[in-house]
């Protein structure tokens, strides 16, 4: 009887174990899926920023930037999401919230301050105006090249090297992470990984 009673015990706490560890190894295999879709959605945005910098790049840049975005969904991620790259169900929209705020905020607001808002605006752009040309004066040499605020560089063939750049990083980062992957994922962070390689090619072929 006790070494029945025993055999029992082991049996269930051996089934315990498994269970947990399941857990974990789905657990592991979200949040590596999360990171990926994430950086899938960063690249996607840096090609949107140069894209909207560089309207010459774009016919070269879109079909890179199909992939990406194709690369994005298949970890997880949604089609409208941001930079942040959010997994389906991982958390909640706040489009529509944000959309309702807004739309609140334009049925309450009132002539009044309507126009305080526009004048305020004008002063603001006049004072903004003298300022600049007070303290203009002659770019300093190889400026082009130098980034701007949303990070992209002003000459496209710095654009384009910055977006290989990005792109070779990230596959190399992918390639590290296969070890961790289940089978199924490190499939996917391969070819992933071997595209995003492809293009930081393409990319730097002629810049």
């Amino acid at each position: 009887m006790l070494s029945t009673a025993g055999g029992g015990l082991l049996t269930g706490c051996s089934g315990g174990t498994g269970a947990s560890s399941d857990a974990s190894g789905r657990s592991g295999e979200e949040r590596l899926r999360a990171a990926e879709a994430r950086a899938s959605m960063e690249l996607l945005a840096r090609y949107d920023a140069t894209i909207a910098v560089h309207g010459g790049l774009a016919e070269r840049l879109r079909p890179l930037r199909g992939e990406v975005a194709r690369h994005a969904e298949a970890f997880g991620a949604t089609a409208g999401a941001g930079a942040s790259g959010v997994p389906r169900g991982a958390s909640g929209d706040a489009g529509p919230e944000a959309s309702a705020e807004a739309s609140a905020h334009e049925a309450g607001a009132s002539p009044g301050h309507e126009a305080g808002v526009e004048a305020a605006h004008e002063a603001g752009h006049e004072a903004g105006h003298e300022a600049g040309a007070a303290s203009s004066g002659p770019s300093p040499a190889g400026s082009p090249s130098s980034p701007r605020a949303d990070g992209v560089p002003g000459d496209e063939k710095a654009a384009l090297a910055a977006l290989a750049d990005a792109e070779r990083r990230t596959a190399d980062n992918r390639a590290k992470a296969l070890g961790s992957a289940s089978p199924e994922l490190a499939r996917l962070l391969a070819s992933v990984a071997a595209a995003g390689a492809a293009h930081a090619y393409l990319l730097g072929s002629d810049s």
